[in-house]
């Protein structure tokens, strides 16, 4: 499986990174951030790059599925509703291209990962080199959370496949899980506990 994992971001590096593997195996194909240029007189413009980017990768790398950093909930109003801003433009374009979007909470990648929630970026930078055998620990940071979200991703199918759970996580359990189907697109959110 080939999965796009993106860690969205309100002001900074949106991060993106595609990894294959089958949840016990991975191999890095491509990483980065996206630093939306400074100066950027229209409104939306940023967003534009955002989109632009995504889309140019989903062509390229083919992926089949992305998985996406949810909202932080703690973030005060002004950064939570730029950040829904970015994440509406990711789920546009997983939409236009059909694929099938998990979310993931920033709590739940760093248990899968590193085994602990409350994990620093350092620790997941060094536990993604690990998984991924890479030479260095991936820069910047934002690249890392990425990668390790498309990481927890390929763990959970593995999960899934191992002990046989449907796809599609059932809404009634206790806010866990729920899906919305978007045309061809399925966008499950995870929400911590």
């Amino acid at each position: 499986m080939r999965v796009l994992g993106i860690d969205p971001a309100a002001a900074g590096p949106t991060g993106y990174g595609i990894v294959e593997g089958d949840g016990r195996q991975f191999r890095m194909l491509h990483y980065g951030a996206l630093n939306v240029r400074s100066g950027k007189n229209r409104e939306g413009a940023a967003l534009e790059e955002v989109h632009s980017l995504l889309c140019e990768l989903i062509e390229e790398f083919a992926p089949d599925v992305m998985a996406v950093e949810s909202i932080f909930s703690a973030l005060n109003v002004r950064t939570a509703l730029r950040l829904a801003e970015v994440r509406g433009v990711v789920l546009l374009a997983a939409a236009q291209h059909g694929l099938e979007v998990h979310s993931y909470a920033p709590r739940e990648v760093k248990a899968s990962i590193a085994g602990r929630g409350q994990a620093d970026k350092r620790q997941i930078q060094i536990m993604v080199r690990a998984m991924l055998s890479l030479d260095a620990v991936p820069e910047p940071p934002d690249a890392a959370d990425a990668l390790a979200v498309a990481l927890c991703h390929l763990q959970m199918e593995q999960a899934r496949r191992c002990f046989r759970l449907p796809l599609e996580a059932n809404t009634h359990s206790a806010g866990r899980g729920t899906s919305i189907r978007m045309g061809r697109a399925t966008v499950a959110g995870r929400h911590a506990s």
